[in-house]
């Protein structure tokens, strides 16, 4: 989201007066600013929620695990290539080039699959997040009305502010109790439900 063109409108928003106020009577947080803008942090929502830890480190666990797969087919695959390497004196070499022919065909299709692998485990990524996102618009929706607010920026994009309009606190509290670890949202992204986006 490219919202660096509404840094002056915040400031002019944010240049009207005090905006901090006590909102008790919200279910998202204890005290939630009230401001016709606020800010969040997604990279850190996303890092500091049950849900997008549990996506990180199963990321992690399968990147891991493809590594120890790489690192051992490329073992294999070092000890074939020396064996042939050794054995080229005493093969005819029409022999040799046929066996030599093979073995970089071999490669290069299990390059190709692996390079598949990987690519695969970056979708994941993309669609772990993009899923969580998904499932956090609601919240944040939910946050922004309680709020009074008109819309929520990424903080990331805004010139100037002032802390007191970040919600990503709230909202990283919001989203680990109603959405827990993410496993029970289904796969598909129009049965999470269909809120306003903030």
């Amino acid at each position: 989201m490219r919202l660096l063109g509404l840094a002056g409108a915040i400031l002019l928003l944010l240049a009207g007066g005090p905006l901090v106020s006590q909102d008790t009577g919200g279910t998202s947080s204890n005290a939630l600013v009230r401001s016709p803008v606020l800010t969040i942090d997604p990279d850190r929502l996303f890092a500091e929620t049950v849900f997008g830890q549990r996506v990180t480190a199963e990321v992690k666990r399968d990147a891991a695990a493809l590594e120890a797969e790489n690192q051992q087919i490329e073992d294999q695959l070092t000890a074939e290539e020396r064996s042939l390497t050794e054995r080229r004196p005493t093969m005819e070499v029409e022999d040799f080039r046929v066996e030599a022919e093979a073995f970089d065909a071999r490669v290069q299709a299990i390059r190709a699959e692996q390079d598949a692998k990987e690519r695969a485990l970056q979708q994941a990524v993309t669609e772990g997040r993009s899923k969580f996102l998904e499932a956090a618009r609601p919240i944040l929706a939910q946050i922004m009305i309680e709020s009074g607010a008109a819309v929520v920026l990424d903080l990331r994009s805004v010139f100037l502010g002032v802390g007191a309009v970040d919600i990503t606190d709230a909202a990283i509290k919001a989203v680990d109790a109603a959405l827990g670890d993410g496993t029970a949202i289904p796969d598909e992204a129009g049965d999470i439900g269909d809120a306003p986006a903030p």
